[in-house]
């Protein structure tokens, strides 16, 4: 199917939609928490619980709802998660209570748990041969460009007053109503016996191109998470003095060139394979770390953010084309959710380990430990995947 075709396809709107719930969550509440910090009389420690509160139910829920959607079908825990995220996010408008608040916020993330991950899921099941890598490319934009919209968003509802941004998650139900009428159910062999679905999981999964997947994922969401958000911003206020909005700025241009450059993602595929844009991305995400923390130039810096941009391009929808590739049709639920946690994993594990670097020798550490992680990525890549393994069969 061509690439216009594939842009008209309605199931590929109904992932886009899933997508745009799953990322929000997190980045449109962000510019809100100091407003409500101030209004509640927390400390800073104590607002940053509102993300953990949210992301922590996802840990544990992320692989049950993979599994449950292998079972019983994607959308029995899709619409249900998308009704539970837009009440309970809502419900946060009108509470004043903190701890209610972070209630409200576990009971918002138990719905999100399952968003992130059968979305690619989805993209699995309907979308085969150069569809595939092409229409993760397409979500892979829809979710930079989210990441780089929600906050402006977020602010300027913020600027009412700090609840307003939860009005935002209202948008849940038309898109839980999106899934009831506008997607049919994946079609799919579904085993009866519960012991023998398990056991084809454990075959399945501990292949080693899936495990170097999951590596893959892990070292991806270090850096990203690491170096990226947790270190660049002190670069660039140490470097440049640039404000708060001059940071978000020059970090927003990472998203929106991965955004443009990942709608390429299928026919780059097509033309040069996963594995090569896989290496590629983790040569660039090295150059990338190697250079900023000598780039004294703000016109200049601009350059890697750029790099870093593609690189996420290259990187995250291909790896899961590969990963969408390996999972038995009746397996992917579980597969993409383990995925999922994998990439929480890296999340929690970014600013850890990349502030050992930091802590040996400041910000040049960071980015020199980001470096390392991204040859241990390419060693992965090297020894681990082969081009005729990782192929759609």
């Amino acid at each position: 199917m061509k690439k216009d075709s594939l842009l008209k396809n309605r199931k590929l709107y109904v992932i886009f939609s899933i997508t745009l719930i799953a990322v929000m969550g997190v980045a449109s509440i962000t510019p809100a928490m100091p407003q409500m910090a101030i209004a509640l009389n927390l400390s800073e420690t104590r607002i940053g619980l509102l993300i953990s509160a949210f992301t922590l139910p996802g840990i544990f829920l992320t692989p049950l709802a993979g599994i449950y959607a292998d079972r019983r079908g994607r959308k029995k825990i899709l619409v249900p998660s998308l009704f539970i995220f837009a009440i309970a996010g809502f419900a946060i408008f009108f509470i004043r209570d903190f701890y209610i608040i972070l209630l409200l916020r576990a009971l918002q993330g138990v719905g999100a748990a399952s968003l992130g991950s059968l979305n690619v899921t989805l993209i699995g099941d309907f979308f085969k041969g150069k569809q595939r890598p092409a229409a993760m490319g397409y979500n892979a934009s829809v979710l930079n460009l989210s990441t780089a919209i929600y906050p402006l968003v977020g602010g300027a509802l913020a600027g009412f007053a700090w609840y307003y941004p939860f009005v935002l998650p209202l948008l849940a139900i038309p898109v839980g109503l999106f899934v009831i009428f506008g997607m049919e159910e994946p079609e799919f062999e579904v085993s009866q016996n519960l012991k023998e679905y398990f056991q084809a999981i454990s075959k399945s999964i501990f292949k080693k191109e899936v495990l170097a997947i999951f590596t893959l994922s892990v070292l991806t969401f270090i850096i990203l998470y690491g170096s990226f958000l947790t270190y660049m911003p002190f670069l660039l206020k140490q470097k440049f003095n640039l404000s708060a909005p001059g940071i978000g700025i020059v970090l927003s241009l990472s998203s929106i060139t991965s955004a443009i450059f990942a709608t390429q993602i299928g026919k780059l595929t097509t033309k040069f394979g996963s594995l090569i844009l896989l290496k590629t991305a983790f040569f660039l995400y090295f150059t990338v770390l190697i250079l900023v923390p000598n780039i004294n130039n703000l016109y200049l810096f601009i350059l890697p953010i750029l790099i870093f941009g593609s690189a996420q391009a290259l990187n995250i929808p291909s790896l899961q084309t590969v990963l969408a590739n390996l999972a038995p049709d009746n397996q992917r639920g579980a597969f993409m959710s383990m995925n999922g946690m994998v990439l929480r994993l890296g999340q929690t594990l970014g600013p850890l380990v990349i502030g050992i670097g930091f802590t040996i020798s400041g910000l040049s550490g960071a980015y020199y430990l980001g470096a390392f992680i991204a040859i241990l990525g390419l060693f992965v890549l090297f020894t681990m995947l082969t081009e005729d393994k990782i192929k759609q069969k």
